[in-house]
């Protein structure tokens, strides 16, 4: 099956595209490579450098003619968000719908879409989270991608479309970006490997649901094998870790005692976040397969062969 990933040279993305490949699918990419990578792309795959926002993604799709999208390509940063919400709406929202309306044009079968959890909920009293839980996104960036979600739902019934929504925990893995705002994870990695001093924001109590990138890649393959299902769904741990137990993790994994500093918490910063994934087991038959202490191990020795080369 012909499969186009858009953002398939990030951090998810890629991987989404390596996972599609070894099932024996043609995949194509659409990436701006703001953020991404080329060499992060499977040779296997066709590489269209082009933003989401461009007449030219019509051209693409004429070329390729994919019978699913996945779409990951986003403007991921909760802060920029803030400070340029009409930036990040005119990626997330405006690229979005460009997106759709070619999946409408060119007669794409199944929308992929690759939506968030935490800043979709935002603050709730529910843990684990489930999906039928209100949205309450506290951010530009959560806003928009609760938006994209509902004109998913209306092009599966307008046009025939068939979306689902994978609503994502706090992703976590090789070839994250360590210089992003959200991988607390890939930071830490960085930071031990360099000898420099992690810093943790407030108490490190907060907690996430921290789940592997190769579980959410997987996700991906089984909603598209699975195209009866629509709607949100959670791609989560249910489990809550705070951050100073990944420091710890990831202290445990490099073999170092070296204790990280705390630093200021971020003003409106989420205090406790987890998902309920039950849903996915039910509907799409995923569970995570990686444990936490596995994930952080496979993460540090990426970085550190990285840092190597």
């Amino acid at each position: 099956m012909k499969i186009l990933v858009t953002g398939g040279a990030g951090f998810i993305g890629s991987h989404v595209v390596d996972t599609f490949l070894g099932a024996g699918h043609e995949v194509a990419v659409v990436d701006n490579l703001s953020t991404g990578n080329r060499a992060w792309v499977s040779p296997r795959a066709k590489l269209h450098a082009v933003d989401l926002r461009s007449n030219r993604l019509a051209e693409v799709f004429a070329t390729e003619r994919p019978a699913v999208v996945a779409h990951l390509a986003a403007q991921a940063a909760v802060g920029r968000s803030v400070t340029d919400p009409v930036f990040d709406a005119s990626v997330n929202v405006g690229g979005g719908l460009n997106l759709l309306d070619c999946c409408r044009r060119f007669g794409v079968r199944r929308m992929i879409y690759s939506s968030s959890g935490g800043a979709g909920y935002g603050d709730t009293d529910v843990l684990p989270t489930p999906e039928t839980h209100a949205s309450l996104p506290m951010s530009p960036y959560g806003i928009t991608k609760v938006a994209m979600e509902l004109y998913v739902g209306a092009w599966t019934q307008i046009f025939g479309v068939s979306g689902i929504s994978l609503r994502y925990a706090n992703i976590y893995g090789p070839r994250q970006n360590h210089q992003g705002e959200a991988g607390v994870v890939a930071i830490f990695c960085h930071r031990l490997l360099t000898g420099q001093t992690s810093i943790i924001n407030g108490d490190g109590g907060q907690t996430r649901d921290f789940v592997y990138v190769g579980d959410v890649a997987r996700a991906n393959l089984l909603a598209l094998e699975r195209p009866e299902a629509t709607g949100g769904i959670n791609i989560a741990t249910g489990i809550e870790t705070s951050v100073n137990d990944i420091y710890a993790g990831l202290t445990r994994a490099a073999g170092s005692r070296v204790a990280a500093q705390h630093g200021p918490g971020r003003p409106g910063e989420q205090r406790r976040s987890c998902l309920d994934a039950k849903l996915a087991e039910r509907v799409l038959g995923w569970r995570p397969t990686v444990a936490l202490d596995e994930g952080l191990a496979r993460t540090y020795d990426f970085f550190k062969k990285e840092l190597s080369r």
